[in-house]
């Protein structure tokens, strides 16, 4: 499963008035037979359960209202599984060994379809450090493999990079948007304005700047651009 979407906790944006959810589970992995999942989603500081059900024989179903849509996540007990949407519809969520889909409403079909975009392009940078030690194993030197390798690695964070940026501009309006742009902040090892972050921030409408967690980071982000530059730290 893809470590991006393991830090979802704090992902809560009001879109619009309650509405209803059904969720259609099932699940190839025989772990999950007989155990319980929940639903949690963000309340102040901690995760709270607002669903939960029992796999059996591989299937799972909860309902309910929700007031507002949210990326919740998935658990199993104190394990998060998968983020996705709580919004008005029936959402399927399936889950094998390989990979975890889920589908069934707008916001859900858009965030999946870029969870797979980002992971084909994780698949390639695993490939690409694979071929590096093939190319020591066969020998060549360690100027041309620097040159090619470094080649490949650059193209591949621009493509990680507009992916992200693309995918949060498109969805500036509602949960999605938010909620990636915290996920792309916690890769960073502190709060930092990089020129990706602030190109997102720069064109983004007030609705998505005043959105709480991001109004949260930027300033934090800000404040230690300004320490760094009374110490004269570069930023790795």
């Amino acid at each position: 499963m893809n470590k991006l979407f393991f830090s979802l906790a704090s992902l809560l944006v009001l879109t619009s008035c309650a509405s209803e959810y059904k969720i259609e589970g099932s699940s190839s992995v025989s772990r999950l037979d007989g155990k319980m999942l929940f639903v949690k989603i963000p309340r102040g500081d901690r995760m709270v359960n607002v669903d939960s059900a029992e796999v059996v024989h591989g299937i799972f179903k909860m309902e309910g209202v929700a007031d507002s849509s949210v990326i919740a996540s998935l658990y199993m007990d104190d394990e998060s599984i998968m983020p996705f949407v709580i919004e008005k519809g029936k959402i399927a969520i399936n889950i094998d060994n390989a990979r975890i889909i889920v589908s069934g409403t707008p916001l859900n079909d858009r965030l999946y379809d870029f969870v797979g975009k980002k992971t084909s392009l994780d698949d390639r940078a695993y490939e690409l450090e694979r071929q590096e030690s093939r190319m020591i194993m066969d020998g060549k030197s360690p100027e041309e493999i620097h040159v090619e390798i470094m080649k490949e690695r650059e193209k591949l964070a621009t493509e990680m990079n507009d992916l992200a940026k693309q995918f949060i501009q498109k969805n500036y309006d509602n949960v999605l948007g938010p909620g990636v742009f915290i996920m792309l902040c916690g890769s960073f090892e502190f709060p930092v304005m990089t020129p990706l972050i602030e190109e997102i921030v720069n064109g983004a409408p007030e609705s998505f700047t005043n959105n709480p967690l991001v109004k949260e980071y930027v300033a934090v982000a800000r404040a230690n651009m300004e320490r760094l530059k009374k110490t004269n730290v570069p930023m790795q």
